[in-house]
């Protein structure tokens, strides 16, 4: 590598002043033929590049890269990243830190998740109000109340046109500088929809049906979906408000989804799609080694073995244990401090499925929130005792794992025994999280 490609990459190379950098860039522009477009915070380079023909490249393409050094410009970025192939686009951030770059694949995200919505808005008023201040939104999803189909869920969903559109609306709606209806709402990026290739939903036949009323029963929406042709429900499976109807075939599934959509169950306007297959392998699987799959360490938040550090999980000390004579990670420790409530201080009523893996100190909640997000059935604990030599009574759960999609079942219990019920508890969904 040469001595400035060494700089570039490194981040150590020499201040420029102001005329130096601008001669620099534009012996780039000169060199590579691209343009380069300022606005907005950012810079553009290229997008697309001279003489393309065609399409923008598809989604999948394109790598966040963070952290690049404050003194470093895309006559020393472009080169570096050149090596890796040609560049379509560049778009360099006026934010650095100075450390060391990282790269990951961009997520391409166009969907906001919005907070603290006032309960009695309806999908249009949302919508109004959030082409009003934002540009390009192109839909809002409000999921209705589970037992009161008139008012919202507290929340929304908002699409915008692109990733770009929906990151400049993101900053536009940073809390406290736009409050809808005399709210301060919460705004983040929704998380990433799970993206199922076209060979595997072609072989789905199981339905996901929601909005439906707390009241209604399995057989009643078998007894809907088996109206258009009769026997072709296989069995049904609900949970509060959702449910998935489970069909012989493929072919009578898809026409009951197209038939059904839309339709009213008991006075609910019913959303029926196919329902998507859950991987379990493909996130949260340990390695054959015992450890634990990066991307379930990114998700329930452990530390990185690199660090050699192992924080609190806020458990009480009598859960000192070991899993198969390895101490088992724990997520990080979370802020446990507490703080008053003034006077006329405004409270918003919350899921708890709204917030972030950050925000739960235990891997009971964990487990119920993960299993949440897979749309699987809620775990289920069974307690079981034994008495100690000592003459205690010992404990220990066994927690049945359900996937609803394809209704395979998975048990999970832990090889230790526990004094306390607590502790007992914490322990089975721990174990659980790390052999999902």
């Amino acid at each position: 590598m040469h001595e400035e490609d060494k700089a570039a990459a490194n981040g150590c190379g020499k201040i420029r002043s102001g005329a130096q950098n601008g001669a620099a860039l534009l012996a780039l522009m000169e060199k590579t033929g691209y343009s380069m477009v300022q606005q907005n915070g950012q810079r553009k380079f290229g997008g697309p590049p001279p003489g393309w023909e065609g399409p923008p490249p598809p989604r999948g393409c394109e790598v966040f890269v963070g952290k690049i050094p404050r003194d470093m410009y895309e006559d020393e970025l472009v080169p570096v990243f050149e090596r890796a192939g040609k560049i379509y686009e560049l778009r360099l951030m006026m934010e650095f830190s100075g450390k060391f770059i990282g790269v990951c694949v961009s997520l391409d995200n166009c969907r906001l998740f919005i907070g603290a919505i006032p309960k009695d808005k309806k999908k249009e008023e949302i919508l109004n109000e959030m082409k009003k201040v934002t540009e390009g939104v192109v839909d809002v999803i409000v999921y209705p109340n589970a037992t009161d189909k008139t008012k919202n869920r507290g929340f929304a969903f908002v699409e915008y046109e692109s990733h770009r559109a929906a990151a400049m609306a993101r900053r536009r709606l940073i809390p406290g500088t736009f409050q809808p209806w005399g709210h301060t709402i919460q705004v983040d990026w929704a998380d990433p929809e799970k993206v199922v290739d076209e060979e595997t939903m072609q072989r789905v036949k199981v339905l996901y049906v929601r909005n439906l009323m707390i009241s209604t029963t399995e057989d009643k929406i078998k007894a809907e979906f088996n109206k258009f042709k009769p026997g072709v429900v296989e069995r049904v499976k609900k949970l509060r408000d959702y449910a998935f109807v489970h069909f012989f075939h493929r072919e009578d599934a898809v026409a009951a989804m197209s038939i059904m959509n839309g339709k009213c169950i008991d006075g609910a306007s019913i959303e029926v799609t196919l329902a998507k297959p859950v991987n379990k392998e493909s996130s949260w699987k340990p390695h054959f080694n015992g450890q634990i799959s990066p991307s379930s360490e990114n998700l329930l938040g452990f530390p990185n073995k690199e660090d050699g550090t192992q924080k609190s999980l806020g458990k009480p000390a009598s859960l000192s244990v070991r899993l198969n004579g390895q101490h088992s990670p724990s997520p990080p420790e979370v802020e446990r401090s507490t703080y008053p409530i003034f006077p006329g201080i405004k409270l918003t009523p919350i899921s708890m499925y709204s917030l972030k893996l950050s925000h739960f100190s235990s891997a009971v909640m964990h487990l119920d929130y993960f299993c949440h997000k897979n749309s699987w059935a809620p775990p289920e604990y069974c307690l079981y005792s034994t008495t100690s030599q000592d003459g205690k009574i010992l404990l220990v759960y066994k927690v049945l794992i359900s996937s609803i999609a394809d209704d395979s079942q998975s048990y999970f219990m832990p090889e230790k025994l526990c004094t306390t019920v607590e502790d007992a508890k914490e322990l089975a969904a721990q174990f659980t999280l790390l052999h999902l």
